[in-house]
Protein backbone atom coordinates (compact mmCIF):
# COMPACT_ATOMS: atom_id res chain seq x y z
CA UNK A 1 0.00 0.00 0.00
CA UNK A 2 1.20 3.46 -0.61
CA UNK A 3 0.33 6.66 -0.01
CA UNK A 4 -1.35 9.91 -1.95
CA UNK A 5 -0.89 12.93 -0.80
CA UNK A 6 -3.42 15.15 -2.45
CA UNK A 7 -2.48 19.23 -2.19
CA UNK A 8 -4.39 22.23 -2.78
CA UNK A 9 -4.54 23.08 -6.23
CA UNK A 10 -4.55 26.66 -8.13
CA UNK A 11 -8.32 27.36 -8.93
CA UNK A 12 -7.10 29.39 -11.01
CA UNK A 13 -8.39 33.34 -9.24
CA UNK A 14 -4.76 34.41 -8.10
CA UNK A 15 -5.72 33.26 -4.97
CA UNK A 16 -3.00 32.47 -2.09
CA UNK A 17 -5.05 30.41 0.13
CA UNK A 18 -8.44 28.98 0.61
CA UNK A 19 -10.98 27.99 3.56
CA UNK A 20 -12.41 24.75 4.18
CA UNK A 21 -16.25 24.95 4.69
CA UNK A 22 -17.29 21.67 4.86
CA UNK A 23 -15.66 18.10 4.62
CA UNK A 24 -17.08 15.11 2.93
CA UNK A 25 -14.83 12.88 3.99
CA UNK A 26 -13.55 11.89 7.64
CA UNK A 27 -10.61 9.67 8.36
CA UNK A 28 -11.07 5.97 7.63
CA UNK A 29 -13.68 6.61 4.73
CA UNK A 30 -13.10 4.98 1.50
CA UNK A 31 -13.22 7.64 -1.36
CA UNK A 32 -13.62 6.55 -5.19
CA UNK A 33 -12.04 8.69 -7.70
CA UNK A 34 -13.60 11.79 -8.36
CA UNK A 35 -15.29 11.67 -5.17
CA UNK A 36 -15.83 14.44 -2.95
CA UNK A 37 -13.67 15.40 -0.75
CA UNK A 38 -14.02 19.27 0.63
CA UNK A 39 -15.72 22.31 -0.02
CA UNK A 40 -13.29 25.14 -0.58
CA UNK A 41 -14.23 28.78 -0.53
CA UNK A 42 -12.14 31.48 -2.12
CA UNK A 43 -13.05 35.36 -1.98
CA UNK A 44 -17.03 34.76 -2.77
CA UNK A 45 -17.60 31.25 -4.84
CA UNK A 46 -17.50 27.90 -3.22
CA UNK A 47 -14.82 25.33 -4.73
CA UNK A 48 -15.54 21.08 -4.71
CA UNK A 49 -12.31 18.99 -4.32
CA UNK A 50 -12.63 15.65 -5.96
CA UNK A 51 -10.44 13.22 -5.29
CA UNK A 52 -7.87 11.86 -7.84
CA UNK A 53 -7.53 8.35 -6.76
CA UNK A 54 -9.67 5.99 -4.80
CA UNK A 55 -8.36 4.26 -1.54
CA UNK A 56 -8.72 4.88 2.35
CA UNK A 57 -8.51 8.58 3.78
CA UNK A 58 -5.92 8.31 6.71
CA UNK A 59 -5.56 12.46 6.86
CA UNK A 60 -6.95 15.33 6.76
CA UNK A 61 -6.12 19.27 7.05
CA UNK A 62 -7.88 20.64 9.60
CA UNK A 63 -11.60 21.38 10.75
CA UNK A 64 -14.01 23.43 9.09
CA UNK A 65 -13.30 26.94 8.95
CA UNK A 66 -9.74 26.50 9.16
CA UNK A 67 -7.49 28.27 5.85
CA UNK A 68 -5.17 26.23 3.75
CA UNK A 69 -2.75 27.96 1.81
CA UNK A 70 -2.36 26.66 -1.94
CA UNK A 71 0.21 23.75 -2.48
CA UNK A 72 -0.12 22.61 1.07
CA UNK A 73 -1.60 18.75 1.60
CA UNK A 74 -5.12 18.60 2.12
CA UNK A 75 -6.16 15.01 2.48
CA UNK A 76 -3.82 11.79 2.60
CA UNK A 77 -4.97 8.57 0.77
CA UNK A 78 -4.20 5.13 1.22
CA UNK A 79 -3.85 3.77 -2.05
CA UNK A 80 -2.93 0.71 -3.80
CA UNK A 81 1.17 0.63 -5.15
CA UNK A 82 3.44 3.33 -4.48
CA UNK A 83 1.36 6.56 -4.51
CA UNK A 84 2.71 9.41 -4.69
CA UNK A 85 6.07 9.48 -2.15
CA UNK A 86 7.46 12.16 -4.21
CA UNK A 87 5.33 14.71 -2.52
CA UNK A 88 6.35 13.41 0.77
CA UNK A 89 4.22 12.16 3.30
CA UNK A 90 4.40 11.78 7.05
CA UNK A 91 4.17 9.11 9.33
CA UNK A 92 5.45 5.57 9.66
CA UNK A 93 6.38 3.96 6.17
CA UNK A 94 5.80 0.56 5.05
CA UNK A 95 9.40 -0.19 4.12
CA UNK A 96 10.78 0.70 7.53
CA UNK A 97 12.64 -1.82 9.80
CA UNK A 98 11.08 -1.93 13.41
CA UNK A 99 13.41 -2.67 15.99
CA UNK A 100 13.73 -5.94 17.69
CA UNK A 101 14.30 -5.14 21.62
CA UNK A 102 15.53 -8.09 23.71
CA UNK A 103 13.07 -8.45 26.68
CA UNK A 104 14.87 -10.56 29.75
CA UNK A 105 12.77 -13.42 30.99
CA UNK A 106 12.92 -14.16 34.67
CA UNK A 107 14.21 -17.65 36.12
CA UNK A 108 12.41 -19.81 37.79
CA UNK A 109 13.32 -18.73 41.04
CA UNK A 110 12.62 -15.08 40.52
CA UNK A 111 8.78 -16.21 39.26
CA UNK A 112 8.55 -18.30 42.90
CA UNK A 113 9.65 -15.22 44.65
CA UNK A 114 6.92 -12.90 43.22
CA UNK A 115 4.50 -14.75 43.66
CA UNK A 116 4.90 -15.32 47.08
CA UNK A 117 5.18 -11.44 47.53
CA UNK A 118 1.51 -11.17 45.77
CA UNK A 119 -0.22 -13.66 47.66
CA UNK A 120 0.84 -12.03 50.91
CA UNK A 121 -0.15 -8.35 49.83
CA UNK A 122 -3.03 -9.73 48.39
CA UNK A 123 -3.74 -11.64 52.11
CA UNK A 124 -2.94 -7.96 53.87
CA UNK A 125 -5.54 -6.57 51.59
CA UNK A 126 -8.45 -8.68 52.74
CA UNK A 127 -7.73 -8.60 56.13
CA UNK A 128 -10.56 -6.36 57.51
CA UNK A 129 -8.96 -3.34 59.48
CA UNK A 130 -9.91 -2.89 63.70
CA UNK A 131 -12.54 -0.71 64.33
CA UNK A 132 -12.77 1.38 67.51
CA UNK A 133 -16.28 1.54 68.69
CA UNK A 134 -15.64 4.56 70.87
CA UNK A 135 -15.40 6.48 68.16
CA UNK A 136 -18.10 7.50 65.56
CA UNK A 137 -17.96 6.60 62.12
CA UNK A 138 -17.14 8.86 59.78
CA UNK A 139 -19.86 10.74 57.70
CA UNK A 140 -18.90 10.84 54.05
CA UNK A 141 -17.13 13.42 52.27
CA UNK A 142 -19.65 16.05 50.45
CA UNK A 143 -19.05 18.23 47.49
CA UNK A 144 -20.56 21.33 48.58
CA UNK A 145 -20.64 22.57 45.61
CA UNK A 146 -23.41 20.35 45.02
CA UNK A 147 -25.33 21.12 47.95
CA UNK A 148 -25.48 24.60 47.27
CA UNK A 149 -26.51 24.12 43.74
CA UNK A 150 -29.17 21.53 44.33
CA UNK A 151 -32.47 22.88 43.16
CA UNK A 152 -34.42 20.39 45.73
CA UNK A 153 -32.08 22.19 48.72
CA UNK A 154 -32.73 25.55 46.79
CA UNK A 155 -36.60 25.47 47.05
CA UNK A 156 -36.36 24.10 50.33
CA UNK A 157 -35.02 26.94 51.84
CA UNK A 158 -37.60 29.29 50.86
CA UNK A 159 -39.97 30.07 53.66
CA UNK A 160 -43.39 30.16 53.07
CA UNK A 161 -46.39 29.19 54.88
CA UNK A 162 -48.01 25.77 53.66
CA UNK A 163 -50.85 27.82 51.79
CA UNK A 164 -48.58 29.59 49.76
CA UNK A 165 -46.75 26.75 48.45
CA UNK A 166 -49.96 24.86 47.38
CA UNK A 167 -50.91 27.68 45.49
CA UNK A 168 -47.47 28.06 43.99
CA UNK A 169 -47.59 24.67 42.95
CA UNK A 170 -50.98 24.78 41.60
CA UNK A 171 -50.06 27.66 39.43
CA UNK A 172 -47.12 25.95 38.54
CA UNK A 173 -44.68 28.86 40.01
CA UNK A 174 -41.17 27.94 41.38
CA UNK A 175 -41.00 30.00 44.81
CA UNK A 176 -37.14 30.38 44.46
CA UNK A 177 -38.28 32.48 41.76
CA UNK A 178 -40.28 34.88 43.78
CA UNK A 179 -38.85 37.99 45.34
CA UNK A 180 -40.81 38.36 49.28
CA UNK A 181 -41.17 41.95 49.62
CA UNK A 182 -40.36 42.25 53.24
CA UNK A 183 -38.22 40.05 55.39
CA UNK A 184 -37.56 36.99 52.92
CA UNK A 185 -41.23 35.05 54.16
CA UNK A 186 -43.11 34.71 50.30
CA UNK A 187 -46.64 35.63 51.15
CA UNK A 188 -50.09 35.54 48.63
CA UNK A 189 -48.98 39.48 48.35
CA UNK A 190 -45.94 38.48 46.87
CA UNK A 191 -46.99 35.81 44.61
CA UNK A 192 -49.31 38.27 43.03
CA UNK A 193 -46.85 40.96 42.17
CA UNK A 194 -45.35 38.03 40.44
CA UNK A 195 -47.92 36.78 38.70
CA UNK A 196 -48.81 40.87 37.52
CA UNK A 197 -45.59 40.99 36.49
CA UNK A 198 -44.45 37.82 34.77
CA UNK A 199 -47.68 37.85 32.53
CA UNK A 200 -51.06 39.59 31.15
CA UNK A 201 -53.61 38.49 31.73
CA UNK A 202 -52.70 35.51 33.30
CA UNK A 203 -49.04 34.26 34.70
CA UNK A 204 -47.35 31.77 32.10
CA UNK A 205 -44.59 29.77 33.05
CA UNK A 206 -41.10 30.82 31.76
CA UNK A 207 -39.86 29.26 29.24
CA UNK A 208 -37.08 26.57 29.97
CA UNK A 209 -33.59 28.35 29.41
CA UNK A 210 -31.65 26.51 26.85
CA UNK A 211 -27.94 26.01 26.76
CA UNK A 212 -25.33 28.21 25.02
CA UNK A 213 -23.84 27.38 22.31
CA UNK A 214 -21.00 28.53 20.07
CA UNK A 215 -21.18 28.50 16.55
CA UNK A 216 -18.29 29.09 14.58
CA UNK A 217 -18.37 31.78 12.08
CA UNK A 218 -16.62 30.45 8.80
CA UNK A 219 -17.07 30.06 4.97
CA UNK A 220 -19.64 32.52 3.41
CA UNK A 221 -21.01 33.96 6.93
CA UNK A 222 -17.46 34.98 7.80
CA UNK A 223 -16.74 36.50 4.53
CA UNK A 224 -20.07 38.28 4.68
CA UNK A 225 -18.80 39.32 8.14
CA UNK A 226 -15.33 40.51 7.27
CA UNK A 227 -17.09 42.49 4.37
CA UNK A 228 -19.48 44.55 6.29
CA UNK A 229 -17.21 45.11 8.76
CA UNK A 230 -14.77 46.77 6.26
CA UNK A 231 -17.66 48.82 4.46
CA UNK A 232 -18.59 50.14 8.00
CA UNK A 233 -15.05 50.93 9.33
CA UNK A 234 -13.79 52.38 5.87
CA UNK A 235 -16.89 54.36 4.14
CA UNK A 236 -18.52 56.72 5.72
CA UNK A 237 -22.46 55.81 5.04
CA UNK A 238 -25.09 58.24 4.57
CA UNK A 239 -28.38 57.49 3.62
CA UNK A 240 -31.30 58.99 1.64
CA UNK A 241 -34.82 57.59 1.79
CA UNK A 242 -38.06 58.77 -0.40
CA UNK A 243 -41.71 57.64 -0.68
CA UNK A 244 -42.86 56.77 -4.29
CA UNK A 245 -46.42 56.40 -5.35
CA UNK A 246 -46.08 53.02 -7.30
CA UNK A 247 -49.72 52.73 -8.26
CA UNK A 248 -49.31 53.37 -12.24
CA UNK A 249 -46.22 50.76 -12.07
CA UNK A 250 -48.08 48.09 -10.16
CA UNK A 251 -50.61 48.90 -12.95
CA UNK A 252 -48.63 48.28 -16.20
CA UNK A 253 -46.96 45.46 -14.30
CA UNK A 254 -50.06 43.61 -14.14
CA UNK A 255 -50.87 44.37 -17.63
CA UNK A 256 -47.28 43.05 -18.48
CA UNK A 257 -47.71 40.03 -16.85
CA UNK A 258 -51.07 38.83 -17.87
CA UNK A 259 -50.26 38.72 -21.58
CA UNK A 260 -45.92 37.57 -21.27
CA UNK A 261 -46.93 33.80 -22.34
CA UNK A 262 -43.67 31.60 -21.31
CA UNK A 263 -41.43 34.56 -20.60
CA UNK A 264 -40.60 35.11 -16.85
CA UNK A 265 -43.08 37.02 -14.20
CA UNK A 266 -42.36 40.79 -13.55
CA UNK A 267 -41.73 41.98 -10.19
CA UNK A 268 -40.61 45.11 -8.94
CA UNK A 269 -36.75 45.28 -9.78
CA UNK A 270 -36.72 44.84 -13.33
CA UNK A 271 -38.37 48.57 -13.50
CA UNK A 272 -36.50 49.23 -10.77
CA UNK A 273 -33.20 48.18 -12.46
CA UNK A 274 -34.15 49.77 -15.72
CA UNK A 275 -34.69 52.95 -14.28
CA UNK A 276 -31.08 52.78 -12.06
CA UNK A 277 -29.46 51.92 -16.05
CA UNK A 278 -31.66 54.74 -17.59
CA UNK A 279 -30.19 57.66 -14.73
CA UNK A 280 -26.71 56.06 -14.50
CA UNK A 281 -25.59 58.20 -17.40
CA UNK A 282 -27.03 61.50 -15.67
CA UNK A 283 -25.46 60.44 -12.16
CA UNK A 284 -22.01 58.73 -12.94
CA UNK A 285 -20.57 59.01 -9.34
CA UNK A 286 -23.41 56.72 -8.40
CA UNK A 287 -22.16 53.46 -10.40
CA UNK A 288 -18.56 53.67 -9.33
CA UNK A 289 -15.77 52.46 -7.40
CA UNK A 290 -13.29 53.82 -4.69
CA UNK A 291 -9.60 52.52 -4.16
CA UNK A 292 -9.15 54.55 -0.78
CA UNK A 293 -5.57 53.49 -0.27
CA UNK A 294 -4.71 54.94 -4.08
CA UNK A 295 -7.02 57.97 -3.70
CA UNK A 296 -8.68 57.09 -7.13
CA UNK A 297 -12.58 56.70 -7.79
CA UNK A 298 -12.93 54.86 -11.11
CA UNK A 299 -16.69 56.03 -13.03
CA UNK A 300 -17.78 52.70 -14.70
CA UNK A 301 -18.86 53.17 -17.75
CA UNK A 302 -21.30 49.84 -17.69
CA UNK A 303 -23.59 49.00 -15.17
CA UNK A 304 -22.99 45.62 -13.58
CA UNK A 305 -25.62 45.54 -11.22
CA UNK A 306 -25.50 43.40 -8.02
CA UNK A 307 -28.57 41.41 -6.52
CA UNK A 308 -28.72 41.38 -2.82
CA UNK A 309 -29.87 37.59 -2.65
CA UNK A 310 -30.27 35.31 0.48
CA UNK A 311 -29.64 32.20 0.59
CA UNK A 312 -29.19 29.37 3.15
CA UNK A 313 -25.44 29.98 3.93
CA UNK A 314 -26.35 33.65 3.91
CA UNK A 315 -26.73 36.92 2.04
CA UNK A 316 -24.82 36.25 -1.98
CA UNK A 317 -24.76 39.39 -4.31
CA UNK A 318 -24.79 37.84 -7.85
CA UNK A 319 -24.25 40.57 -11.03
CA UNK A 320 -25.89 40.88 -13.75
CA UNK A 321 -23.73 41.77 -17.18
CA UNK A 322 -24.83 45.19 -18.58
CA UNK A 323 -27.66 45.63 -17.21
CA UNK A 324 -28.39 48.70 -19.32
CA UNK A 325 -28.33 46.61 -22.45
CA UNK A 326 -31.02 44.55 -21.23
CA UNK A 327 -34.88 44.88 -21.51
CA UNK A 328 -37.58 44.10 -18.60
CA UNK A 329 -37.81 40.36 -19.50
CA UNK A 330 -34.40 39.55 -20.33
CA UNK A 331 -33.58 41.62 -17.04
CA UNK A 332 -36.09 39.47 -15.13
CA UNK A 333 -35.20 36.40 -16.39
CA UNK A 334 -31.53 36.96 -15.42
CA UNK A 335 -32.32 37.75 -11.67
CA UNK A 336 -34.24 34.47 -11.56
CA UNK A 337 -31.46 32.65 -13.04
CA UNK A 338 -29.08 34.17 -10.76
CA UNK A 339 -31.28 33.80 -7.47
CA UNK A 340 -31.06 30.27 -8.63
CA UNK A 341 -27.73 29.31 -8.88
CA UNK A 342 -26.65 31.64 -5.93
CA UNK A 343 -29.19 29.57 -3.77
CA UNK A 344 -28.07 26.04 -4.88
CA UNK A 345 -24.58 26.81 -4.67
CA UNK A 346 -23.46 26.43 -8.29
CA UNK A 347 -22.66 30.08 -9.04
CA UNK A 348 -19.51 31.13 -10.35
CA UNK A 349 -17.06 33.41 -8.93
CA UNK A 350 -17.36 35.57 -12.53
CA UNK A 351 -21.08 35.91 -11.35
CA UNK A 352 -20.19 36.98 -7.99
CA UNK A 353 -18.00 39.54 -8.57
CA UNK A 354 -17.66 42.72 -10.12
CA UNK A 355 -20.62 44.60 -10.06
CA UNK A 356 -20.89 47.96 -9.71
CA UNK A 357 -23.66 49.01 -7.91
CA UNK A 358 -25.94 47.08 -5.69
CA UNK A 359 -29.70 46.66 -4.86
CA UNK A 360 -31.29 44.91 -1.98
CA UNK A 361 -35.08 44.27 -1.27
CA UNK A 362 -36.26 41.88 1.38
CA UNK A 363 -39.45 42.00 -0.67
CA UNK A 364 -42.83 42.34 1.06
CA UNK A 365 -41.08 41.89 4.49
CA UNK A 366 -39.34 45.38 3.09
CA UNK A 367 -40.21 47.44 6.05
CA UNK A 368 -40.64 51.18 6.17
CA UNK A 369 -37.11 52.23 5.86
CA UNK A 370 -33.80 50.23 5.77
CA UNK A 371 -30.35 51.39 5.48
CA UNK A 372 -28.35 49.20 3.84
CA UNK A 373 -24.45 48.71 4.10
CA UNK A 374 -22.81 49.37 0.73
CA UNK A 375 -20.97 46.54 -0.73
CA UNK A 376 -17.11 47.77 -0.65
CA UNK A 377 -15.86 49.10 -3.13
CA UNK A 378 -18.88 50.38 -4.59
CA UNK A 379 -20.22 53.93 -3.83
CA UNK A 380 -23.85 53.03 -3.57
CA UNK A 381 -26.64 51.05 -2.86
CA UNK A 382 -30.69 51.11 -3.57
CA UNK A 383 -33.29 48.86 -1.48
CA UNK A 384 -36.96 49.33 -2.10
CA UNK A 385 -38.82 48.45 0.53
CA UNK A 386 -42.36 46.91 1.20
CA UNK A 387 -45.22 48.68 -0.77
CA UNK A 388 -48.45 49.70 1.49
CA UNK A 389 -51.88 50.69 0.46
CA UNK A 390 -52.80 54.25 1.98
CA UNK A 391 -55.52 57.17 1.71
CA UNK A 392 -54.19 60.21 -0.23
CA UNK A 393 -55.46 63.37 -1.56
CA UNK A 394 -55.87 64.27 -5.30
CA UNK A 395 -57.24 67.06 -7.04
CA UNK A 396 -58.96 66.22 -10.61
CA UNK A 397 -58.32 68.97 -13.48
CA UNK A 398 -60.88 70.93 -12.16
CA UNK A 399 -59.40 71.72 -8.68
CA UNK A 400 -62.05 69.32 -7.18
CA UNK A 401 -60.10 67.48 -3.98
CA UNK A 402 -60.69 63.83 -3.45
CA UNK A 403 -59.14 61.10 -1.32
CA UNK A 404 -57.91 57.59 -3.76
CA UNK A 405 -56.14 54.82 -2.42
CA UNK A 406 -52.78 54.92 -3.69
CA UNK A 407 -50.27 52.31 -3.28
CA UNK A 408 -46.97 53.78 -2.21
CA UNK A 409 -43.30 52.37 -1.24
CA UNK A 410 -40.09 53.96 0.28
CA UNK A 411 -36.67 53.74 -1.64
CA UNK A 412 -33.64 53.80 0.73
CA UNK A 413 -30.29 54.87 -0.76
CA UNK A 414 -27.04 54.85 1.14
CA UNK A 415 -23.92 56.19 -0.53
CA UNK A 416 -20.30 56.94 0.33
CA UNK A 417 -19.99 60.10 1.13
CA UNK A 418 -16.41 60.70 0.10
CA UNK A 419 -17.50 60.53 -3.25
CA UNK A 420 -21.38 61.07 -3.27
CA UNK A 421 -22.45 64.53 -1.92
CA UNK A 422 -26.70 64.82 -0.33
CA UNK A 423 -27.65 66.92 -3.24
CA UNK A 424 -26.19 64.35 -5.89
CA UNK A 425 -28.38 61.67 -3.53
CA UNK A 426 -31.20 63.51 -3.27
CA UNK A 427 -31.31 64.38 -7.18
CA UNK A 428 -31.20 60.77 -8.05
CA UNK A 429 -34.10 60.12 -5.92
CA UNK A 430 -35.84 62.55 -7.57
CA UNK A 431 -35.56 61.94 -10.77
CA UNK A 432 -35.77 58.12 -10.17
CA UNK A 433 -39.25 59.42 -8.36
CA UNK A 434 -40.28 60.83 -11.29
CA UNK A 435 -39.44 57.29 -13.62
CA UNK A 436 -41.32 54.82 -11.19
CA UNK A 437 -44.64 57.20 -10.69
CA UNK A 438 -44.60 57.02 -14.66
CA UNK A 439 -43.45 54.20 -15.94
CA UNK A 440 -43.85 55.08 -19.51
CA UNK A 441 -40.88 57.21 -19.49
CA UNK A 442 -39.32 53.40 -18.29
CA UNK A 443 -40.22 51.99 -20.99
CA UNK A 444 -39.44 54.58 -23.52
CA UNK A 445 -36.27 54.56 -25.62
Amino acid sequence: MGRYTFRLPDIGEGIAEAEIVAWHVKVGDMVEEDGRLADMMTDKATVEMESPVAGRVIEVAGEAGDVIAIGSPLVVIEVEGLGNEAEGASGPRADVVIEQIEVETPDAGDVDRAAAVAANVEATSLRPEPVDLAQPAASPAVDADVVSHDPVAARAKVTASPAVRKRAADLGIDLSDVRSAEDGRIRHSDLDAFIAYGASGGFQPAARRGKDEQVRVIGLRRRIAENMAASKRHIPHFAYVEEYDVTALEETRAQLNEGRGDRPKLTMLPFLIAAICKLIPKYPMLNAHYDDEAGVVTRCGSVHLGVATQTPAGLMVPVIRDAQDRNLWQLAAEISRLAGVARDGTAKSVELSGSTITVTSLGPMGGVATTPVINRPEVAIIGPNRIVERPMFARDNSGVERVERRKLMNISMSCDHRVVDGWDAASFAQDLKKLIEAPALILAG
